[in-house]
């Protein structure tokens, strides 16, 4: 830690520099949390091109300061979490992803993301049979993100419980620009340490302009066995084409050698040594190495009469090994299941957008088609301690094909009132050819498809209030993972595992009755009928099943308070109400997520170039397991992260050092659980206070 305090010192000391592009100062003490403001902007998670003060659905913004002003840019907790309607637990796992539940969609997620739609700059990273990986996106890369709560299948098929859209930071404005971000810190634990820095580029040159971000991140994991590096780029270009034509590029690199996996823990090892891990990850060497690489070409054309027409074409590759802690066959203690998959994605997604009428209070329809294809080669082996041996479990070719036409209509026929509605059709093919034919040949084919539609009006009484209601449907396929697991070993699809689907009825208002206040409400019930749950696990590995259905009904507000200038204060709260219905668990609790959830913030603007800001969440308890047999407690009176920053200027060149402190209270707390885990293993602790320095330095030529 010694390292880290004399780089910041060094650093605050060293220069005064003003924080341009790439660390802009914030002197207009504006609420930087902007999901409660009315900011005259559009939002295009809607597939349509919306205001936000207009919008007929819950949408919620975050900008670059949200996302990245002396924040980690570790885990998409760190600012999601200041949306209401999103929950995000943490694991502090590398191995298995943070949990990104909305309104209860994605809740059933022990690793990835599920039940919900994930776009980095327009393009999915979702896959067709709703996986969802994070892999490729750079928190610290980050311009925007745009959040849709509630059903969304009308608008981008399967597992579109909610949207999350990324869009990477675009080009300086002026020809050269550079910044480089370093930190590094430690919890209380001896030898806990991280680091992450990264590298900014953007060029601009005439019609051409593109960036290049390359990062790194490495730690040793605040429990044992918990160790993480991941490695990062991700680079873009942008060349208009005659005034009306805009061509792109992405290219999206990631290497992540190490994920190792501490498993989670009893209530008796927690509160023994929450520090440690399961025993028989650490025996079996439970850990994660991936590598994906993603491309993308696209087009977005006007014509004269203003009509939009976008396209794009994107491919991805992804490596998995990964040895599990989950026993082999017959093995010995320290002998598991290796999963082994080398997945080859490829998708187009076109759209066109045309209004009828030269009145800008026209009828507008946005209508196209996305198309994805997938194959996982996917072998399962015997691994001892983490080295694969060559007996073989499992050995299976997976391809899964998604087609989906969709269409959307908005009209403004009075300045007041906007009416929205859209119906989509999904088509989703699984096939299975096994190549492992000692136990039988398993192979086999599913097709799941659905209609999904929406329909939403806002109506505008002025800024102080502008109602609205929508109602909107969903449905979400079994992913390939969850449909060839299954409890008796077999190969081929669990034939009893059927698609979920859903209702979302809301109803909301949001609005700025006084130039210091601004705030957003929304009630909305959810019907889920033959929801994916996760059953209790079998020799430590989880498998899936349709559980009758479930109430999703819940609230959320979010409020902002701007007294002066320089300060701005947020709130965000979540009433969940997510309860079984029929069937063996009526009137249970969904697990995974809290029924009540607060995040409390503060963005302040100190003077000579300071700024504090700081969070505050709070959180009841959660229910573990399906029976809700084991509860997880409450996280009492919170707990607190602040962030301490300085910026200023020296003629071209930016300085912007900081300091954060998560848990300030240095609280004992359990941030997510492992759903239905084996013999009450479900616990997930979250480090105790830590401590972290870093440093933004940035240059940018004008001309």
């Amino acid at each position: 830690m010694h390292r880290f305090v004399v780089l910041f010192t060094a650093l605050v000391f060293a220069v005064p520099a003003r924080a341009q592009e790439p660390v802009r100062t914030d002197t207009t003490g504006r609420d930087t949390t902007r999901v409660t403001r009315l900011p005259e902007l559009e939002v295009t998670v809607t597939r349509t091109a919306e205001p936000l003060t207009r919008v007929p659905f819950a949408v919620g913004v975050l900008d670059r300061d949200d996302l990245q002003r002396a924040r980690q840019t570790i885990g998409i907790d760190e600012a999601l979490n200041d949306i209401p309607g999103v929950v995000v637990a943490n694991r502090y796992n590398f191995s298995l992803d943070q949990r990104i539940s909305i309104r209860g969609f994605g809740s059933r997620s022990n690793f990835g993301v599920r039940g919900l739609k994930i776009l980095l700059d327009g393009i999915p990273q979702t896959l067709p049979d709703g996986q969802s990986q994070l892999t490729n996106v750079d928190f610290a890369d980050l311009e925007r993100a745009e959040v849709l709560r509630g059903a969304s299948s009308s608008l981008y098929g399967n597992a579109s419980g909610g949207v999350i859209a990324f869009q990477s930071q675009r080009a300086a404005p002026g020809p050269f620009a550079q910044r480089i971000r370093v930190q590094g810190g430690s919890g209380e634990r001896e030898g806990d340490g991280f680091y992450k820095w990264q590298s900014w580029s953007s060029a601009r040159s005439g019609d051409l302009s593109g960036t290049l971000s390359v990062s790194q991140f490495k730690a040793d994991g605040f429990r044992q066995h918990s160790a993480a590096e991941v490695r990062q780029l991700n680079a873009g270009a942008d060349y208009a084409i005659g005034g009306s034509t805009l061509g792109r590029v992405r290219v999206s690199l990631a290497d992540s050698p190490e994920a190792q996996n501490p498993g989670a823990l009893t209530l008796a090892e927690y509160l023994a040594n929450p520090d440690s891990a399961a025993g028989n990850n650490i025996r079996r060497g439970a850990d994660k190495d991936v590598q994906q690489y993603q491309v993308s070409l696209g087009a977005e054309h006007f014509d004269p009469a203003g009509n939009q027409y976008d396209f794009s074409v994107f491919g991805l590759a992804r490596n998995l090994e990964n040895p599990l802690a989950a026993p082999a066959p017959e093995g010995g203690p320290s002998e598991g299941t290796y999963v082994d998959i080398g997945r080859i994605v490829g998708g187009v997604r076109a759209s066109t957008t045309r209004r009828f009428g030269t009145a800008e209070a026209s009828p507008q329809l946005s209508a196209g088609a996305d198309l994805q294809l997938m194959r996982d080669n996917r072998r399962n082996l015997v691994h001892d301690a983490g080295v694969p041996s060559s007996a073989v479990l499992l050995d299976q070719r997976e391809k899964v094909t998604e087609l989906g036409p969709f269409a959307q209509v908005l009209w403004s026929p009075n300045e007041r009132l906007l009416l929205s509605g859209g119906a989509r059709f999904d088509w989703v093919r699984f096939d299975l050819l096994d190549r492992f034919l000692d136990d039988g040949d398993d192979s086999d084919a599913r097709t799941m498809s659905a209609l999904s539609g929406n329909i939403g009006a806002s109506w505008s009484f002025g800024d102080r209030f502008v109602p609205y209601i929508n109602v909107s449907t969903a449905f979400e396929t079994p992913t390939t993972t969850e449909l060839v697991n299954q409890p008796d070993g077999s190969g081929g699809f669990n034939l009893e595992l059927g698609p979920q689907r859903a209702v979302n009825y809301e109803v909301g208002a949001r609005g700025q009755p006084l130039p210091s206040v601004t705030y957003t409400v929304a009630v909305f019930l959810g019907r889920i009928t033959d929801a994916i749950v996760q059953q209790e696990e079998v020799g430590g590995r989880a498998f899936f099943r349709n559980a009758g259905s479930t109430h999703n009904d819940g609230a959320e507000i979010g409020v902002t308070f701007t007294p002066i200038p320089e300060l701005a204060l947020t709130g965000a709260y979540t009433r969940a109400r997510y309860r079984f219905a029929g069937a063996e668990l009526d009137g249970n609790r969904l697990p995974g997520v809290p029924e009540h959830f607060w995040r409390l913030g503060v963005r302040s603007t100190l003077p000579h170039g300071f700024f504090l800001d700081g969070d505050h969440t709070l959180s009841s308890s959660v229910a573990a397991d399906d029976a809700n047999t084991v509860v997880v407690d409450s996280w009492g009176a919170g707990v607190t992260n602040l962030r301490l920053g300085w910026q200023g200027e020296a003629g071209s060149l930016a300085l912007g050092p900081f300091l954060g402190l998560n848990n300030l209270w240095d609280r004992r707390y359990v941030a997510s659980v492992t759903l239905n885990g084996l013999g009450g293993r479900v616990i997930e602790p979250a480090p105790r206070r830590v401590l972290y320095l870093g440093a933004e330095i940035g240059y940018a030529t004008d001309r």
